[in-house]
């Protein structure tokens, strides 16, 4: 997925910004479990804290679904905001943000989100587990257009408006959204379009010189990995995802689902999180 030739950032170097491809991100309100309101809590004791990081054009309310039964099963979850204002930057915020979560972790990331909790997470030694929602997972000094030029090309760099921004300092940047007539076929076709509708409406940009961020670290080398590779993904190749999986030696699932599947398939998003939890206990 490279975008090179859609968008280049006018900005100055600076924090490099975020890695795209998040579209999942969907502000929407999904049903608990149907039975949750009459089973019993399962204990929290001896779990790991979930920490859900969401990627571009969205925020953490695109979790909801996968926060709802996670809690149900009585695990700690929080899903902090992704400033989606660099790459260097987010991953110093993140970082910053696991240091006030006490006991063990399991940290998720979507779609860019991945990139995020790659370079966050090193070093970490509360980290036992991360786990990649149809997300970057890239290496040290490897942009998203240097990976995505060896996959087949998304729909989503031509699914794209760039709207220039103020840089604190001087200069200006570019942040990206999602063509609102595009939104629901590229970032997700399996999830209704009321939905999509006010989620296209509502969507955080993310700045375009994302694509040209390099990590400095690559937390899935030292910290094991699972990925659940979207099949149906229209904004990160699967063939791009896969990969990603193998060169970390991730436990990887495969599920027909759309590139928002923390929105589109809650229960199959929440069943990776806790395959890769009772590996902390």
């Amino acid at each position: 997925m490279s975008f090179k030739t859609v968008f280049r950032s006018t900005r100055k170097p600076a924090a490099a910004l975020g890695a795209v491809a998040g579209a999942a991100a969907l502000t929407l309100a999904v049903t608990a479990p149907a039975n949750a309101a009459k089973a019993e809590h399962w204990s929290s004791e001896a779990k790991p804290t979930v920490v859900l990081v969401h990627g571009a054009f969205v925020d953490g309310s695109s979790w909801n679904g996968v926060i709802k039964r996670l809690q149900h099963h009585g695990y700690p979850v929080v899903a902090p905001a992704n400033p989606l204002r660099g790459l260097a930057s987010d991953a110093d915020y993140l970082k910053s943000y696991l240091d006030s979560v006490k006991g063990p972790i399991v940290l998720v990331g979507h779609s860019y989100g991945g990139s995020v909790i790659s370079q966050a997470a090193a070093g970490d030694p509360d980290v036992k587990a991360l786990v990649y929602i149809a997300a970057f997972a890239q290496d040290k000094g490897e942009s998203v257009n240097e990976l995505g030029s060896k996959f087949p090309a998304t729909e989503l760099g031509t699914a794209l408006n760039a709207v220039p921004f103020p840089l604190t300092g001087g200069g200006t940047g570019t942040d990206l959204y999602v063509k609102a007539d595009k939104f629901h076929d590229v970032i997700a076709p399996d999830v209704p379009t009321s939905v999509t509708d006010l989620a296209a409406a509502a969507q955080r940009p993310v700045s375009a010189s994302v694509f040209d961020d390099k990590p400095t670290e690559a937390a899935w080398k030292t910290i094991p990995s699972w990925d659940l590779i979207t099949t149906q993904d229209h904004a990160i190749a699967p063939a791009e995802q896969r990969f990603m999986a193998e060169r970390a030696h991730a436990h990887t699932i495969e599920i027909d689902s759309s590139h928002a599947a923390p929105v589109s398939h809650p229960d199959a998003v929440t069943r990776i999180i806790e395959r890769a939890a009772h590996t902390t206990s």
